[in-house]
């Protein structure tokens, strides 16, 4: 009895390991990258965000419809200035590959714009965008710092607001494009 007790539970423990080798519970998917290579040795990569489908949270003090519905800004003096914007991002296929948060902020006389583009399975992006808008509406920062495979590179981005020509019900109102361009930094030996 004792041997057959022992041989079920390696049987059910050898057929649960099968199952979930075949089966899989968490079937990763991680999409590939659409990186160009820039004349400098860098390399371009973009990504946009449809507006409103792929807006997930908007913060700002007075809003009439907050994202999600309920959302209660905090009334604090130091945030009176202060929008937050959390989006899904999307690659040039239009799958989206991560979130972006998006901050804009009155620091005094001066603004404040910082994006913050976050890739699972291959890092965050922290950039500071400048606030004015330079011809043909684009907006253009520096990377501040980056983690995993964005921890060693420098580089900007720009930030475009596309104004979408579709009459179409369902159509977006528009897009922001941001195009990322790094390089590496050499590390001294």
């Amino acid at each position: 009895m004792l041997k057959t007790f022992i041989v079920g539970i390696v049987l059910g423990l050898a057929g649960a390991a099968a199952g979930l080798y075949l089966y899989p519970v968490v079937d990763q998917h991680r999409e590939a990258s659409i990186v160009s290579v820039a004349p400098n040795g860098g390399n371009v990569e973009s990504f946009h965000v449809n507006v409103p489908m792929d807006r997930i949270m908007v913060g700002a003090p007075g809003q009439k419809k907050p994202l999600p519905a309920g959302l209660d800004w905090p009334s604090d003096e130091v945030l009176q200035d202060v929008r937050v914007e959390l989006f899904k991002i999307r690659n040039e296929r239009d799958t989206v590959v991560g979130v972006a948060s998006r901050t804009a902020a009155k620091d005094g006389s001066d603004d404040v714009i910082d994006w913050v583009l976050h890739l699972p399975a291959r890092g965050s992006v922290y950039v500071n965008m400048r606030p004015e808008a330079l011809q043909g509406g684009y907006r253009q920062g520096e990377l501040r710092a980056g983690s995993r495979e964005f921890a060693q590179l420098r580089g900007g981005m720009t930030e475009r607001w596309i104004r979408s020509s579709s009459g179409e019900e369902d159509a977006p109102i528009g897009r922001i494009e941001l195009v990322t361009a790094f390089v590496g930094v050499q590390e001294e030996t």
